[in-house]
């Protein structure tokens, strides 16, 4: 089907998901990642795809009439850097963006190289407020 995402939501081997992490550093970030986001959302984490992990999820209908389903939030521990999803952008998290510490941004997903400079505690902020952002746009769903 040309419309079907490619990206879909399926259970999470935790075990299985972190030991396909090669670094034993990108590892332990990612541990302590899902426990992080387990806390910020309240949800438990689905894989999406064959390496992001996930939070929540949403449903969008955009105006050309393309539709579908996609994680609220979650993360991705890529070799060079941690990849952080907070959907659906960055416009008016400038203020606690500088209190998180070493980060790039793009469209919608902070980049990190170590997640012991940055302030988790921000970072749950940050986590909270993307999630309280996308829902001013579509519902979005524990599982």
């Amino acid at each position: 089907m040309a419309n079907e995402a490619k990206t879909k939501s399926a259970a999470l081997d935790r075990e299985a998901f972190l030991a396909g992490v090669e670094s034993p550093e990108r590892r332990a970030e990612a541990l302590r990642l899902l426990d992080l986001f387990g806390r910020a959302t309240g949800w438990e984490p689905r894989l999406w795809g064959p390496s992001i992990v996930g939070f929540g999820r949403y449903d969008y209908l955009y105006d050309s009439g393309h539709r579908g389903t996609s994680l609220a939030t979650g993360f991705s521990p890529r070799r060079a850097e941690l990849s952080v999803y907070i959907l659906p952008g960055y416009t008016d998290f400038g203020p606690i963006l500088s209190r998180l510490g070493p980060h790039r941004v793009g469209k919608s997903c902070l980049y990190l190289k170590r997640l012991d400079k940055v302030d988790e505690a921000v970072l749950e902020e940050l986590i909270r407020a993307g999630l309280a952002d996308l829902a001013k746009l579509w519902p979005v769903h524990a599982v």
